[in-house]
């Protein structure tokens, strides 16, 4: 099958194996179902608590897959100091962000599981970006630091309720409210005026670090910032560099995520249609003592490239009648293909939108429509 012919999505699949394979990431498959006690126990990591389930022939209850990750932490073994490097493409049933119905949809991504350095950190990055490039050119990768966030907000000593509401502020950039909110806390008035500082911070990564070491230097978030400039400085000369932006809206689950977090944006489409990060919290909720980082590429989103972007739905049609012969049609479609899609019809399809018609009567050939 030509390239031109396949959406956008399955074109997708075949580029992001690609990459994974190139970086030497193993592919791993999974049943279509697992136990929902594993969901469940674990709601607040998935992009929505809403799973099917149904109850098998032994009576205990089951569920269709909404995510991919708990089932490689749970079903992956590791020895000490072991790095295990997994993508997966697999359907996972849960609500569309498009439809808000429930939806199979095709979700491709990678994880990195057990002792995690910069190394490991970095190169997740760097597979991120190169997922987003190879779906469109014009593409972002917004970059965050939980850790960050974490050590000044345990500094502070929040409650969960005001944790969460603060979050919410920040992950809005909604900097009036986050500054009412800190008004109510009882904390160091320099620890708000720092996180106040972050909420306001994005822009590409050579130009925020310098602003984030001045105003980080000497506080609690410094190891982590550390940890997040080591990893962005060794994106310096990479033509990757320019999509990196760093964005503390970008927010995770404190339960579950504990470093480096990211999303990925593509020009023409809303939402994020990438997010990943560190969740060594999640590892350790689940009995695992070794660290993980990943991230997942939501392609029912690119759904919109093909219904929004697309100009026509085939390159060429060719209408034949019964008296042209095998041999013409046959010769027609190669020179046509080469260019493109093509579609064979007898009877012209007024619904279809196409760049070019192609008549041909009694054997001979005529272009009778011709679109730029």
């Amino acid at each position: 099958m030509q390239k031109t012919a396949l959406k956008s999505e399955e074109r997708a699949v075949l580029e992001l194996r690609s990459i994974y394979d190139q970086f030497g990431y193993s592919p791993y498959k999974m049943s279509k179902f697992e136990e929902y006690d594993l969901y469940v126990r674990n709601k607040d990591f998935l992009v929505s608590d809403a799973v099917i389930t149904f109850t098998d022939t032994n009576g205990k209850l089951l569920a269709l897959k909404p995510d991919v990750t708990l089932s490689i932490i749970k079903n992956t073994q590791l020895l000490p100091g072991q790095v295990k490097k997994l993508y997966y493409t697999e359907n996972v049933y849960r609500v569309s962000q498009k439809t808000q119905s429930f939806k199979e949809i095709m979700q491709v991504g990678l994880e990195c599981i057990g002792e995690i350095d910069e190394y490991c950190l970095y190169e997740v990055l760097v597979l991120a970006a190169k997922s987003l490039r190879s779906i469109s050119k014009n593409s972002v990768l917004d970059i965050s630091h939980m850790g960050i966030l974490a050590a000044i907000m345990d500094k502070m000593s929040l409650s969960k309720a005001q944790s969460a509401r603060v979050l919410a502020c920040i992950s809005a950039k909604n900097v009036h409210e986050l500054e009412q909110e800190l008004a109510e806390v009882e904390a160091d008035e320099a620890d708000k005026a720092l996180l106040l500082e972050l909420a306001g911070i994005y822009g590409k990564a050579n130009a925020v670090l310098p602003r984030l070491e001045k105003v980080l230097s000497g506080t609690v978030a410094w190891d982590a910032f550390s940890q997040l400039k080591t990893v962005l400085a060794a994106f310096e000369g990479s033509e990757l560099n320019k999509m990196i932006h760093i964005d503390f809206s970008v927010i995770n689950d404190l339960k579950y995520y504990n470093g480096v977090i990211f999303k990925g944006f593509v020009e023409g489409i809303p939402a994020s249609i990438l997010s990943g990060g560190q969740y060594d919290k999640l590892m350790r909720k689940m009995k695992r003592s070794s660290g993980a980082v990943g991230f997942a590429v939501y392609l029912d989103m690119l759904e919109r490239f093909d219904t929004d972007s697309k100009a026509y739905d085939v390159n060429t049609v060719i209408l034949y009648d019964s008296k042209s012969s095998l041999q013409t049609i046959k010769e027609t479609v190669a020179h046509y293909a080469v260019e493109g899609t093509v579609l064979t019809l007898k009877t012209a399809d007024k619904k279809l939108h196409y760049r070019r018609l192609v008549e041909i009567r009694a054997n001979e050939v005529k272009v009778v429509e011709e679109n730029a």
